[in-house]
């Protein structure tokens, strides 16, 4: 069995229908900083990152901490937009797809989502170690999800710099530890 501790990215520069891979704005740093310094005495750990810049500035403070470098892993990216969709309607279309279930945006757009969701969850299987990963609100929802059973896009309302805990089961399974800090926001 293997821990993970699964960290939202810091408060980006800019929401999704501005700029497609913003990095952090001041708080975010600062909430990197934090996590690092929370999460420091764990280690150290295996780091991992999604591509995006958001993650990767996240990590930073932690692998400079453990003196690692952070493995990218694209497979926890951000969930992707659908297929042509402007970059000024992304928000509006994850804001309709996280109201409901994995099963019904499957059947609105296909399998690109059941992938994704499938790819998450095996990136994250195929750790052989305990890590502490740097992702996104949608893609630690997929293992939330998973761990319990629930279909919803969103299960838990997870804050920037939230620290979620899973345990990733030699059966494929996951077992929820403990879900981060919740936010009153949902899309930034």
């Amino acid at each position: 069995m293997t821990r993970l501790y699964l960290v939202r990215h810091g408060r980006a520069a800019a929401g999704w229908n501005v700029d497609p891979d913003p990095g952090l704005d001041d708080l975010g740093r600062t909430q990197a900083d934090d996590v690092a310094r929370a999460l420091d005495p764990l280690g150290p750990l295996a780091v991992y990152s999604s591509p995006l810049l958001r993650c990767r500035q996240t990590s930073q403070p932690l692998s400079a901490r453990w003196s690692t470098a952070a493995t990218v892993e694209p497979r926890v990216a951000e969930i992707p937009s659908p297929e042509g969709y402007a970059l000024d309607n992304r928000v509006d279309w994850l804001r309709t797809a996280m109201a409901g279930t994995w099963t019904a945006l499957a059947e609105s757009d296909g399998e690109r989502y059941a992938d994704y969701r499938r790819s998450v969850c095996r990136a994250l299987l195929e750790i052989p170690h305990d890590a502490v990963v740097f992702s996104h609100f949608i893609a630690i929802n997929v293992v939330i999800g998973a761990a319990l059973g629930d279909d919803r896009l969103v299960v838990a309302s997870l804050d920037n710099c939230s620290v979620t805990t899973v345990t990733a089961r030699d059966d494929g399974t996951f077992v929820l530890d403990e879900i981060g800090r919740q936010a009153d926001t949902l899309i930034r």
